[in-house]
């Protein structure tokens, strides 16, 4: 009987070894289906990131792959925004794997889309609910797909309750902040000040405008400087002291 050598067995058994499962960065799908989708994911992201800069346990992502499964890369879902508090904003995820994490993210916003906007409300809600995302929102950025544009529930008894949205507006708990509908877009609003979150363009042009403000300011303090300057020289021709005056 022919009894294989152990070279032949070591080869026999490295074959075996069961390759790592690969969970892909990507899910194949445009990051959002039109211009406005993509810039309202920008917008909003930059908004969180930058209200969250000092806290370095706020996690702000957008269209990252959500793995929910240990073990099954075909269970995972791509959240327009999504932020989760308690874990370390460091390092950047290629994306959340709720295993590794720890948990699931703690608010999720959608921004419906001709092709997923009865996904985002009939059905994703349940996997959601299932993972214990405290705070699930949907917008109709397009005011097409819904008779109320903004949607909001909330994590209570492990079931999902509709919450109010008053005037367009609905607090965040999670957030601290409030998500308003101004009729053109989904803002967030700081309630302690009564401000929107500026967006980058918005931060770009303020800080634009502060610039140009403080040249305004050097440029009237130097012109009375070279003023004071002529009046203090006037009077010494005079023979008056300007000290004295």
């Amino acid at each position: 009987m022919w009894l294989p050598s152990a070279e032949v067995l070591m080869s026999l058994r490295q074959r075996e070894v069961v390759q790592p499962l690969e969970y892909p960065e990507s899910d194949g799908e445009p990051m959002a289906e039109t211009d406005l989708h993509a810039q309202l994911m920008i917008d909003l992201r930059f908004a969180l990131r930058n209200f969250f800069t000092d806290d370095p346990e706020v996690y702000v992502a957008s269209n990252l792959l959500l793995y929910y499964v240990e073990g099954d890369p075909t269970k995972s879902k791509a959240p327009n925004l999504f932020v989760v508090r308690r874990v370390s904003k460091e390092p950047p995820r290629e994306s959340w794997k709720t295993w590794e994490e720890g948990k699931a993210p703690d608010v999720i916003i959608e921004l419906l889309s001709r092709r997923m906007w009865e996904e985002d409300v009939q059905t994703k809600w349940q996997l959601y609910q299932q993972l214990g995302v405290t705070e699930y929102y949907i917008f109709d950025p397009w005011y097409r797909y819904l008779a109320r544009p903004l949607l909001a529930y909330r994590l209570e008894g492990g079931q999902y309750v509709s919450v109010a949205v008053i005037g367009g507006m609905v607090r965040s708990q999670v957030l601290g902040l409030e998500l308003v509908d101004t009729r053109a877009s989904l803002r967030l609003r700081d309630p302690q000040t009564g401000e929107f979150l500026l967006t980058e363009r918005e931060q770009v042009e303020l800080a634009a405008r502060e610039a140009e403000a403080r040249r305004e300011a050097e440029a009237r303090a130097t012109q009375e400087a070279e003023r004071a300057q002529r009046l203090a020289a006037r009077l010494r021709e005079l023979g008056l002291d300007p000290d004295s005056l």
